[in-house]
């Protein structure tokens, strides 16, 4: 994706910085504790296998590496989209270990909420001393 082309799609994004509904506040919670007991420094994977547990041990239904094709002038196209986690219709999670997030990291999730149909997202950034300033939630 061009420079122009991630400037028009943050426009249509709307970051927020705090959960207004239940489930948000449900994944930022478990996300919270495994930044509680791993702290930052290990593999966005070793993250995203700790944050699976948490979710399954909290009840919250999820999907692991989601593909996500995309269309094009009628064909489905298998691109190599993966989502790192989605709870069915509701939620995107991406996962991140990064010194920053930047805006192709939200560019990335607002294309994977604009693909797959569904509202709001959350880029989990654990390389951060405190988890909180790592998280952001976005919504179309």
């Amino acid at each position: 994706m061009n420079h122009r082309g991630a400037e028009a799609q943050r426009k249509n994004l709307m970051v927020v910085e705090e959960p207004r509904d239940p489930l948000t506040q449900q994944v930022i919670g478990a996300a919270i504790e495994v930044h509680r007991v791993l702290g930052p420094g290990l593999l966005e994977s070793a993250y995203e296998e700790c944050l699976c547990l948490e979710l399954s041990l909290r009840g919250i239904p999820f999907h692991r590496q989601v593909p996500l094709p995309i269309a094009y002038k009628g064909v489905t196209l298998e691109c190599g989209y993966r989502m790192d986690l989605v709870v069915p219709e509701r939620l995107v999670i991406e996962v991140k270990t990064v010194e920053k997030i930047l805006s192709v990291h939200e560019a990335q999730l607002l294309t994977y909420l604009r693909l797959s149909g569904i509202k709001t997202g959350l880029l989990i950034n654990f390389h951060t001393a405190m988890i909180k300033d790592g998280i952001r939630r976005m919504v179309l």
